[in-house]
């Protein structure tokens, strides 16, 4: 009887943890891999194109970046809890994507209405309608990306994951690349790279399909065991909790991610388009190589702790989140120091840009340490089904740092924007603290 019992509640057991560890580690080299690489596209670009030209593609990246967090990843979020959380409860075929996909297509229609409402602006912005399609093509192109992320991450296929973002960063850092080597030229051809890496990630969607396909078995796999009833009980319990529907976690978290890349990005779109642009988006570029190492981590951390909610309890959940804000502080330090000794000298030569303070790098990484801290406490959020709560928090803190922006307590636009980073982002880890412990 002891036998029979073991593959009930272990295979809910190893859904909700085996794979986080595992799938961290994967992941890590992956998107490490893409961080350096996305890294050396901006540094290609910082010297072919002159201080202007190189203004504009950073707005494009800013504001597409901005657009497909905020309308594809609360897709991708609510794809991973939802598939593994049911995984966790035993369910390991059936799961439903159907209304996932209409909230996909519906934000894809609703960016396309207020992109072309608001063309004359962009193109403005953008110094074109060259980069102006560029923004169109590439921001429907990341809804099938998006949701393969999100796919993946439930079903705990990391390697995949991996490759599909490492995929898009190979594919775009090719064209700043043939234009340094005298391939091509011109800013149309670099800002093309950014339409090209979401069009080459979608080559491994066969590859998550097909997989799905060998593994998915002929019928539900349901558990039999008492054991196993009390973790299907617990389960429906805790989503009884996470009360208001897919509709309305995804909502929470377009917010979240509204909130997240206006901390980003709202200081570069706040300076005037061009070579101040640059200089300010150069300064949090140092950011986005660390932020995007730790979608690693919490793009496991998700399906992870709600499978947690589901098997362990609170002591294992509170576990992982102590572990990951630890190493999030040392990291945080780590990189702060470096800056402080060698941030100016790092961005000179590598971007082709002087005149940085090592001061203001070191309070923009020490910004970056608390943008990571609340990313994981915003994990245990979005697992216990308090994504509105976070949601508002998220949204504060972009609206807080977006006013200081606009209030100009400093006048210069640069350390403005280092000191407001820095502190947006610690009220805004504070804030989770809070709602965590509460």
């Amino acid at each position: 009887m002891g036998a029979e019992r073991a593959p009930a509640g272990g295979e809910a057991e190893a859904v909700a943890g085996a794979g986080y560890g595992r799938g961290a580690r994967i992941l890590s080299v992956g998107i490490a891999t893409t961080g350096l690489v996305t890294f050396a596209y901006f540094s290609l670009a910082s010297y072919h194109l002159g201080p202007t030209e190189y203004g504009f593609i950073s707005t494009l990246w800013a504001i597409l970046f901005i657009t497909i967090s905020v309308i594809y990843r609360p897709v991708e979020q609510l794809l991973s809890r939802t598939i593994a959380d049911r995984r966790a409860r035993g369910l390991l075929d059936a799961h439903p994507l159907r209304g996932p996909a209409l909230i996909q297509a519906a934000f894809a229609v609703a960016f396309l209405a207020g992109a072309f409402a608001l063309r004359g602006t962009l193109e403005d912005a953008l110094g074109g309608s060259a980069l102006f399609w560029v923004l169109v093509a590439s921001t429907l192109a990341y809804a099938a990306s998006y949701f393969a992320r999100g796919f993946c991450a439930g079903h705990g296929w990391f390697e995949l994951y991996g490759a599909l973002v490492l995929f898009e960063a190979l594919a775009r850092v090719c064209f700043p690349l043939a234009a340094v080597l005298g391939l091509a030229s011109g800013r149309t051809w670099v800002g093309l790279g950014i339409l090209a890496a979401p069009l080459a990630s979608l080559a491994v969607v066969p590859w998550v399909l097909r997989r799905h396909a060998a593994r998915v078995p002929g019928a539900t796999a349901r558990a039999g065991t008492t054991r196993a009833a009390g973790v299907r009980a617990r389960a429906q319990r805790a989503g009884g909790e996470r009360a208001g529907g897919d509709g309305r976690f995804a909502v929470a978290v377009a917010g979240i991610g509204l909130g997240e890349q206006a901390l980003l990005n709202v200081a570069v779109l706040l300076v005037p388009a061009g070579e101040a642009a640059g200089v300010v988006f150069n300064a949090f570029l140092i950011t986005r190589v660390p932020l995007q190492l730790f979608q690693s981590v919490q793009t496991s951390l998700l399906p992870h702790l709600a499978g947690l909610e589901v098997t362990q309890g609170e002591a294992a959940f509170a576990r992982a989140i102590r572990t990951t804000l630890l190493a999030v502080a040392g990291f945080a330090v780590a990189v702060a120091l470096g800056l402080l000794v060698l941030g100016p000298l790092a961005l000179e030569l590598l971007l082709n840009r002087p005149g940085y303070s090592g001061l203001g790098l070191a309070a923009v990484a020490l910004g970056m340490g608390a943008h990571l801290a609340a990313g994981t406490l915003n994990q245990a959020a979005l697992a216990r089904g308090r994504a509105t709560a976070a949601a508002a928090l998220w949204l504060a803190a972009a609206a807080a740092f977006t006013a200081w922006m606009l209030l100009e307590p400093i006048a210069d636009a640069l350390v403005r924007a280092e000191v407001g980073y820095l502190l947006a982002t610690s009220g805004l880890a504070l804030g989770l603290w809070g709602l965590y412990r509460r």
